[in-house]
């Protein structure tokens, strides 16, 4: 049997490394295809590295291809997979040596996620950039000495840390956001203090500011134009969200999902109104997962994600059984100091999926108060009116907030009550929490607005 996989990255590397692990190299030959350069890398790491806090790029990766090919995985770097023939079981290859055409029995389809780049992003001027490869963040670093002035367009996870890793290495930072707050994925109140401490650092937040066309001068980016005036800007980092990477499978004939990513089964098999597509596993960024509280599908491209989906592929592949059953939206970032975490459902979220709910929302501490480095976090709680369902929970704090969303991820997970939560046996000592852990106090708080209505 000859496996295929589109895609060198987590999710690919993944499913064929626990393939490999079941079938030995007589029983199953594992071809694995990246248009990159590099293998089983941390994309995530990717703003820790321009910052300066992590070495680059060799520390971001898991696995280079000498080692893929040591475990028995024939791996090829620079070669794009441009074509997939279902029917007479091909893939079409190219590479610096040309075009040729390689049969599969089984494939993989792991080809991630695409950033999203708007019209007026479509230069070929220097200095504006994703960052969604190592290749990204190579071309960011060369490209960062002697530059004065960035704008980062986009609040979201990526935004905010690559705003902070541009302070950090000297620039001034506009970022700019088009809704009203930054880290939209969390609730309006909650974003209204990671404004504040993102201002706080120096950084210019432009919240509700639309950007409407590109200034280059020279075959470089010199401003960015917005309805709230010009920005001047040496540096442009695009941090616009992505979508799945789905141009081929469709271009194959492959079925999508309502966000556009492919379908698949809970063993990562692509599925569409037809059924199952024999032979066909898809995995990590490319694909739509279910989300376990409001049931709907949704696009969430998380490393932790592909991970986990290669693994189930591979696994099944190899002729084990194993299940992906979806996600619940689980999310942590920080800038600077401050921590970020949520899970479950924002209160939109909540709203949009039908839900009648209260939200709870409590200020305490990361240790007892009278602890040396005790700092305020503040605990958000959404749960269904009457049944007290636990939905959904975010944190923004300081040191040791946001590990705790944690608590409520596996509470969620496991359709937990916040009545059910309150009698958690969580871990106490002055160092590490006050007596009434925040996760305790906004729970209760939440039976006590649940139980209200």
């Amino acid at each position: 049997m000859r496996l295929i996989v589109i895609g060198g990255d987590a999710a690919g590397m993944s499913a064929a490394s626990q393939a490999r692990r079941r079938l030995k190299p007589g029983e199953l030959e594992i071809v694995a295809f990246e248009r990159g350069d590099f293998t089983s890398y941390s994309a995530c790491g990717i703003p820790y590295w321009v910052g300066g806090l992590v070495d680059g790029p060799d520390a971001l990766i898991a696995r280079d291809p000498a080692t893929h090919r040591e475990n028995g995985i024939e791996i090829h770097t620079g070669h794009e997979v441009t074509g997939i023939d279902l029917a007479a079981r091909t893939v079409t290859v190219r590479s610096a040596n040309g075009t040729r055409t390689e049969d599969f029995d089984q494939l993989v389809y792991a080809t991630g996620a695409s950033p999203i780049r708007p019209g007026w992003a479509d230069t070929p001027a220097q200095g504006i950039f994703g960052v969604q490869t190592l290749g990204d963040g190579a071309a960011l670093q060369e490209w960062l000495p002697g530059r004065r002035t960035a704008v980062v367009i986009g609040a979201g996870y990526i935004g905010v840390e690559m705003a902070e890793a541009l302070q950090r290495r000297g620039l001034r930072v506009t970022l700019v956001e088009r809704a009203e707050q930054p880290m939209s994925i969390i609730d309006p109140d909650m974003g209204t203090l990671v404004a504040d401490a993102i201002r706080g650092l120096g950084i210019d937040l432009r919240t509700g500011v639309t950007v409407e066309a590109l200034e280059t001068a020279g075959g470089r980016v010199s401003a960015v134009v917005t309805d709230d005036g010009v920005l001047p800007a040496d540096v442009v980092v695009l941090g616009l969200g992505v979508r799945p990477d789905t141009a081929l499978a469709d271009a194959a004939g492959l079925p999508l999902g309502a966000t556009g990513g492919l379908a698949t089964d809970l063993r990562q098999r692509v599925t569409g109104p037809d059924g199952i597509v024999e032979g066909v596993w898809a995995a990590g960024d490319c694909t739509q997962v279910t989300h376990l509280v409001s049931g709907r599908p949704m696009h969430l491209p998380l490393g932790t994600h592909a991970n986990k989906q290669g693994r189930v592929a591979g696994i099944n592949i190899g002729g084990g059984y194993a299940t992906f059953p979806g996600v619940i939206g689980t999310g942590i970032t920080k800038i600077c100091d401050l921590e970020v975490a949520r899970t479950g459902l924002s209160s939109r979220e909540a709203e949009a999926a039908g839900f009648q709910f209260v939200t709870a929302t409590v200020e305490s501490t990361n240790r007892a108060g009278y602890m040396p480095g005790a700092v305020p976090m503040t605990v958000k709680v959404i749960a269904e009116r009457d049944t007290g369902l636990l939905l959904g929970a975010q944190i923004v704090g300081r040191t040791e907030a946001a590990k705790r969303i944690d608590a409520f991820a596996v509470a969620v997970w496991n359709r937990m009550t916040v009545t059910d939560m309150t009698a958690l046996d969580l871990g106490y000592a002055p160092p590490y929490a006050p007596v009434w852990d925040p996760v305790l106090i906004a729970a209760r708080k939440a039976t006590e607005a649940a139980e209200a209505r």
